[in-house]
């Protein structure tokens, strides 16, 4: 049971086999060259051959060209040309604001000027008659400590 056990490597004779178109029965719409790629035998370093059909690797389109300049970079400058329009349209509120400000400002003072001078012409007006309420007091009568006018 525990006796040793030699293996032998066995080589076995190699078959390629080459697939054999069938004739078509039904017509088949023309072909461009070149559309079916042809079939193609590999042998291997062992001694196995592999056959199959040679895939052409993938060919970029010719329209997919990159542009010369990156939609990053488009990206920003048009970010920036927005950003320099928005800042002249500040600066432009802002002045008006300042404007509207002063404006403002000067309607108020008018108001007041407008508003003291006609308190002083009633003053002046008021002052012509003599200042107040006139008494006479020669028609009242003393009564008990009492005056009654």
């Amino acid at each position: 049971m525990n006796e040793p056990t030699t293996y032998r490597r066995q080589t076995a004779a190699v078959e390629v086999h080459t697939p054999t178109p069938l004739a078509p029965t039904v017509p088949l719409a023309p072909v461009q060259p070149g559309g079916v790629p042809g079939v193609a035998s590999v042998v291997l370093p062992d001694g196995r051959v592999v056959t199959g059909y040679a895939v052409e690797p993938a060919k970029p389109d010719p329209a997919a060209h990159k542009p010369a300049v990156s939609r990053t970079a488009v990206n920003i400058a048009l970010g920036g040309v927005g950003f320099l329009a928005v800042c002249g349209g500040l600066l432009l509120l802002a002045t008006f604001i300042a404007a509207l400000t002063a404006l403002i400002h000067q309607l108020v003072i008018l108001a007041a000027v407008l508003f003291g001078g006609w308190v002083i012409v009633l003053v002046i007006s008021a002052s012509g008659h003599g200042g107040g309420t006139t008494v006479n007091i020669r028609k009242a009568v003393i009564k008990r400590s009492h005056f009654h006018g």
